[in-house]
C-alpha cells in the first residue's frame, strides 16, 4: 500500500482547505472512487494517516490509486451536487450506490397527461416529464412545490387523471389551491398555459411571471376588486420569496463554458467547466507541452482548437481571463465555427466571476499536481535507471529503453509494438508498430521480424527519431524463448552490440543473456517498477493496434458488401481520406466529397458504417495532448 498512500499524503499537500470533490483513478485512468468533501485537504489526507484503521474496502481502494483528480467548489452544496453528477455518469466500484440509482430531488411536471401535475420525484428516467433540478435536499423541493401550488393552482391529486371517485371536487378548489379539472371548471386550454407558466417559471423565467401578476394586481385595485387584488399580491410576494430561493440553488441559467488557465515552466493547464441549464457539468481538462515561451492567447486558442473542433457544440457564452489580448479575434474565430454569435467574457462581479475564479485556481491545482508528478518521475527514474545499471551489469545508465510485445487473435492481425522511455519517462511520439508478415502462428518468430526491422533500420541509418538512435538496453515481453530469438535478429541484421533482458509475466522474473536462472528483483524495488510499466505500456500499445487492424479489416469487409462499391470506388475512398480511420470518421457531406462517387452510395456508406458501431478514431479530451503514433 506505500505507493497508494506516498502518492495520497504528497497529493494531499497541495490542497487547499475548502470544499470539493475528488476522483481516485487507478493505472489505466478508470476512476475508482469519487467522494465529496468539507475540506479537500483534511479529507483526501485522511486516506494515508496509518492510525485511521481502514477498513478492507478502503484499504483495497488505496492500494489501487494511482491519480488524484480534484474540483474546488464554492459551497458543499455545489460539491454534493456535482459529487451526484459524476457518480451517476462513471459508476464507480467503491461508491455505494442505490440500487435503482435515483436519489436525486427533483421536480417533475408530467407534461403526457391532459391536466398535468406537479410533483416531487427522484426517478431521473421518468417518462412524458419535464423535470428539474436537482436539489440541494428533499425539503428544498416540497418548500417550492408549496408556494408554486399558492401561485399556481394546478391540480394536487395523484393519477393521470383528475378528481376522486365522488365526482366533487375537493378541499384544494375550496381553498384556490386547485382549478378543479375534474369537474369541467377549467378548459384543457386554460390549464394547460398555467402549467406553461409554472415551466417557464423553473426555467428561471419569473420575470414575466411577476410582471403578470402585478398587472393583475393593479388591474384589481383599479375596479376596487380589492380581494382580488390582496390575493394577487400575495401571490406576486410568494414568486419574489420563491425566486430568492432558486437563486442560492441556480446561478445564471444560461449555457456556458468556464476557462480557467495556468501556465508552468513547460506546462500548461487549461480547465474548461461546462454549465448546462444553469447545473456546473463534469469539467474537461487540456494540458500541453512545450510551453516554455507560449503566451496566454496560443494556449487558450490551442484549447478551442481541441474543445471546439468540427461539429462540436459551443455555448453562446465562455467566460476567459481578463488579459487576453486577441480576445476580439478569439471570439471571432469561435463564432465563425458555431455560425452564430458567441461572446467571450472576462467578467468582473457576480456569480460568472466567482464561476471563472473557481475554474482558475483547478486549473492552477491541477498544475502543481502534475509538477508533483512529473518531480516524483523524475527521482523515481533516477533511482530506477541507476538500480537498472547496478543490477543488469549495464556499462552506463540506460537512458533508452525500448520494450516489444506482440499482439495477435487466433494468427490473425499480428501486431509487434515498439515502446519508448527516455529518461525513465514515456515518449509516445516515439512508438511504433510492426505489423507482422510471416502469417504463422509463431510468437518467437514474431518477436524476432519487429526486432529485425528495427535494428535494419538503425543499421541502414535511418533518420527517423524512432530508429536513429540505438537503446542502451531492450526490454522483451518474454522469457527465455523470445529472448533467444531477439538476440538472433539483432545479431542477422548487423546492429552495434544492445543490452537486452525478457521479462516475464507470471513470477516478474528478468532473464539475462546465458544465464539459466532469472534475476528476482524486489517487488516494491523502482527497477522492476519500471520494467513493469514500460512492459505493461508495450501490451497496451501492441493490443490497441491489434484492435484497429481488427476494425480496420471489418470496415474493409463492410465496404466491400455495400452494393454499388466495388474495387475502384473502394481505392477512391482510401486515396481520398488516406485511411480506413478517416473513412469511418467521415460525414455523410464529406462522402459526397469524393471524386466519382454518388451522392446516394456516400449516403449508404455512412449508414453502413455506422450501423456496425462506426465512431471518429481517437475522440478523447482529456489528459496531455496526444502526440502521433506510427507503424513501420
Amino acid at each position: 500500500m506505500a505507493i497508494g498512500v506516498d502518492l495520497i499524503r504528497e497529493r494531499a499537500r497541495l490542497l487547499p482547505e475548502e470544499p470539493g470533490v475528488y476522483v481516485y483513478r487507478d493505472e489505466a485512468g478508470d476512476v475508482l472512487y469519487i467522494g465529496k468533501a468539507k475540506s479537500l485537504r483534511k479529507r483526501v489526507g485522511s486516506y494515508a494517516r496509518p492510525e485511521r484503521g481502514l477498513e478492507r474496502k478502503t484499504a483495497e481502494l488505496v492500494l489501487r490509486v494511482a491519480e488524484i483528480d480534484v474540483t474546488i467548489t464554492g459551497t458543499e452544496t455545489e460539491a454534493l451536487l456535482l459529487e451526484q453528477t459524476l457518480v451517476k455518469q462513471h459508476r464507480p466500484p467503491y461508491n455505494v450506490r442505490l440500487r435503482d440509482d435515483k436519489s436525486y430531488p427533483m421536480i417533475a411536471v408530467t407534461t403526457g397527461e391532459p391536466f398535468p401535475r406537479v410533483l416531487f420525484t427522484r426517478r431521473g428516467d421518468r417518462r412524458n416529464a419535464r423535470l428539474f433540478g436537482p436539489y440541494p435536499s428533499a425539503s428544498r423541493v416540497r418548500e417550492t412545490l408549496d408556494v408554486l401550488n399558492r401561485v399556481f393552482p394546478y391540480r394536487p391529486c395523484e393519477g393521470p387523471k383528475p378528481g376522486r371517485h365522488s365526482g366533487s371536487p375537493c378541499l384544494d378548489f375550496h381553498i384556490g389551491r386547485c382549478l378543479a379539472p375534474c369537474v369541467g371548471r377549467v378548459s384543457e386550454e386554460d390549464y394547460g398555459a398555467m402549467i406553461d407558466d409554472v415551466i417557464r417559471f423553473l426555467e428561471g423565467d419569473t420575470r414575466t411571471i411577476q410582471r403578470q401578476l402585478h398587472d393583475e394586481m393593479a388591474s384589481a385595485a383599479a375596479d376596487q376588486r380589492y380581494e382580488d387584488a390582496a390575493r394577487a399580491r400575495n401571490r406576486l410576494n410568494a414568486v419574489r420569496m420563491l425566486d430568492e430561493r432558486q437563486l442560492v440553488d441556480r446561478a445564471d441559467s444560461g449555457d456556458a463554458d468556464v476557462l480557467g488557465v495556468a501556465i508552468g515552466d513547460d506546462v500548461a493547464v487549461v480547465h474548461i467547466w461546462p454549465q448546462r441549464g444553469g447545473r456546473l457539468a463534469e469539467r474537461v481538462e487540456f494540458i500541453f507541452d512545450n510551453t516554455r515561451v507560449a503566451m496566454l492567447d496560443e494556449v487558450v486558442q490551442a484549447a478551442f482548437d481541441e474543445r471546439y473542433g468540427a461539429g462540436a457544440a459551443i455555448p453562446p457564452l465562455v467566460l476567459v481571463p481578463g488579459d487576453l489580448e486577441r480576445q476580439e479575434e478569439l471570439q471571432a474565430l469561435l463564432t465563425d465555427r458555431r455560425d452564430a454569435a458567441v461572446e467571450l467574457r472576462a467578467p468582473e462581479r457576480g456569480e460568472w466571476r466567482r464561476l471563472r475564479e473557481l475554474a482558475q485556481r483547478n486549473a492552477q491545482l491541477a498544475l502543481d499536481g502534475i509538477r508533483l508528478q512529473d518531480e516524483r518521475s523524475r527521482t523515481r527514474g533516477a533511482d530506477a535507471l541507476e538500480e537498472l545499471r547496478d543490477v543488469l551489469g549495464l556499462e552506463s545508465l540506460p537512458q533508452r529503453i525500448e520494450c516489444y510485445d506482440v499482439s495477435t487473435l487466433g494468427g490473425e492481425h499480428q501486431y509487434a509494438s515498439m515502446v519508448v522511455f527516455q529518461d525513465g519517462v514515456s515518449r509516445s511520439d516515439l512508438y511504433r508498430s510492426f505489423g507482422i508478415r510471416h502469417g504463422a502462428l509463431d510468437d518467437f518468430k514474431s518477436m524476432g521480424e519487429a526486432i529485425s526491422r528495427r535494428f535494419a533500420r538503425l543499421a541502414a541509418g535511418d533518420e527517423d527519431p524512432s530508429f536513429s538512435a540505438a537503446p542502451e538496453l531492450v526490454v522483451i515481453d518474454g522469457g527465455k524463448g523470445q529472448l533467444n530469438a531477439a538476440m538472433a535478429a539483432v545479431r542477422e541484421a548487423g546492429a552495434p552490440r544492445v543490452a537486452m533482458i525478457g521479462l516475464a509475466k507470471r513470477d516478474e522474473e528478468v532473464f539475462l543473456p546465458g544465464q539459466s536462472s532469472p534475476v528476482m528483483l524486489d517487488a516494491d524495488s523502482p527497477a522492476l517498477l519500471l520494467l513493469r510499466q514500460i512492459r505493461d505500456e508495450a501490451h497496451r500499445f501492441a493490443l490497441r493496434q491489434n484492435r484497429r487492424g481488427r476494425g480496420n479489416a471489418a470496415t474493409q469487409s463492410v465496404l466491400e458488401s455495400i452494393p454499388g462499391v466495388g474495387p475502384t470506388r473502394r481505392k477512391a475512398l482510401l486515396a481520398h481520406f488516406g485511411s480506413i480511420d478517416a473513412v469511418m470518421a467521415a460525414t455523410p457531406e464529406a462522402l459526397e466529397g469524393v471524386p466519382g462517387l454518388p451522392a446516394a452510395t456516400a449516403r449508404q456508406i455512412h449508414t453502413a458504417l455506422h450501423r456496425i458501431g462506426g465512431r471518429a478514431p481517437g475522440a478523447s479530451q482529456g489528459g496531455r495532448r496526444p502526440l502521433p503514433e506510427g507503424e513501420a
